[in-house]
């Protein structure tokens, strides 16, 4: 990988440039690296009530808690004033994936699936947090997760 600096006076605001010879999963993850990097924070309250900024990078799972929706971040629990589908819209299509009807989780954060139980799967994720895959999203989390082994496979 080649990474080039150029300091001219005629870019008035940062410019990143992704070169390639064609479309891969590495150059699609890089992408998706660097939006996360600079773009997207979401403003959320923590326990405290101290407003914090945070990175879609630390969200382990964002889900609704009566009339307040809240994440789980790898630091710890934040509310925040977006609905849930906004959140699912700003946070994109590429790392979280919807597992019920009240909650998303961020698919880089996944430990491991229990399949144990018939019908269900059970979402263990890297920080601890234990979740379920409703029923009608099992084949929706099954298909997400063998297309992201088969983009890291290529």
């Amino acid at each position: 990988m080649l990474i080039r600096t150029e300091i001219d006076g005629k870019y008035k605001e940062i410019e990143l440039h992704v070169c390639n010879g064609e479309e891969t999963g590495e150059v699609r993850d890089i992408v998706h690296e660097l939006h996360e990097l600079y773009d997207r924070r979401i403003a959320g309250v923590d326990a405290r009530g101290n407003r914090c900024m945070l990175n879609p990078g630390e969200v382990v799972s964002a889900y609704a808690e009566g009339q307040k929706v809240m994440i789980l971040g790898t630091d710890g629990t934040y509310t925040v004033t977006k609905k849930l589908y906004e959140l699912e819209e700003e946070l994109g299509e590429r790392n979280f994936v919807r597992i019920s009807k009240s909650e998303i989780v961020n698919i880089k954060k996944i430990k491991n699936l229990d399949m144990s139980v018939t019908g269900t799967i059970k979402i263990c994720m890297k920080n601890g947090y234990e979740t379920f895959v409703s029923r009608r999203n099992v084949s929706k989390i099954k298909e997400r997760l063998l297309s992201e082994r088969s983009v890291k496979n290529s």
